[in-house]
C-alpha cells in the first residue's frame, strides 16, 4: 500500500472563528453597500418626482422683476395654481416661463395713474418692492375689470415689464400658471424663502 495520501490538515478553533467572523464581516458590507443603493435609488426617484411635480426650478433670463429678482438668480416655483395677489408667480407665455407679481383676481378692477400707482378696488397698493414707480408700456384702457378665470400680473421693474398692461400678453389664465416662486438658490448671499 501507498502511503502517499494526502493529510487532512484539521483548522483549529480560533482560525475557524477568525474564518467565520471574515465571512460575516463580508455578509453585513454586501447587505450595507445594498441598503446604501437601494435608498440612493429611492432619494433620485424622489427628487425627479419633486422635481417633475411639486417643484419647478428656474434661471433668471432679464430685468422685468429687479431688484426683487436678477438676471442669472435661480429660484424655485412650488407647483400650484392657488395664488394669491403679491406672490410672484410663473406662467407660460410663448414656450417660456415669465415669472411677475399678481396684483389683482377676477372680478377685481385695477386702475393705474400716470405716475405708476396701482389701485385696485379703489385701494392705493403700497409697493415697497419697488425700485421706481411709472406707467410704463401700457395699451389698456384703465379702469380695468380683470375677466374671469384670469389674474392681472405685473412686474416689480415697471419701466421696462411685458405684463397685464400689454393687450399682447394679457391677464392670465388659470392654465397657463406653472406655480409660485417659493425659495431663491442662487446665489448663496441671497439665498432664502421669498413671500
Amino acid at each position: 500500500m501507498n502511503n502517499n495520501k494526502e493529510k487532512l490538515e484539521i483548522p483549529s478553533i480560533p482560525a475557524l472563528k477568525e474564518e467565520l467572523m471574515r465571512e460575516k464581516i463580508k455578509r453585513e458590507f454586501r447587505r450595507a453597500i445594498l441598503n446604501m443603493a437601494g435608498i440612493l435609488i429611492v432619494a433620485a426617484a424622489l427628487t425627479a418626482l419633486m422635481a417633475t411635480r411639486i417643484f419647478v426650478l428656474v434661471q433668471i433670463n432679464g430685468s422685468s422683476m429687479k431688484p426683487t429678482l436678477n438676471e442669472d438668480e435661480v429660484i424655485i416655483l412650488r407647483q400650484t395654481k392657488a395664488v394669491e395677489k403679491g406672490d410672484i408667480v410663473g406662467f407660460y407665455y410663448g414656450g417660456k416661463i415669465l415669472l411677475k407679481r399678481v396684483m389683482a383676481g377676477a372680478g377685481d378692477e385695477v386702475d393705474i395713474d400716470r405716475e405708476g400707482n396701482v389701485s385696485v378696488n379703489g385701494e392705493r397698493l403700497g409697493e415697497s418692492y419697488l425700485k421706481e414707480k411709472t406707467l410704463g408700456k401700457c395699451d389698456l384702457e384703465f379702469p380695468y375689470e380683470v375677466p374671469e378665470g384670469t389674474i392681472f400680473v405685473l412686474g416689480d421693474n415697471r419701466a421696462i415689464s411685458m405684463d397685464s398692461r400689454i393687450k399682447s400678453i394679457g391677464c392670465v389664465e388659470s392654465d397657463q400658471i406653472v406655480g409660485k416662486v417659493v425659495f431663491r438658490m442662487w446665489p448663496m448671499a441671497r439665498m432664502g424663502i421669498m413671500h
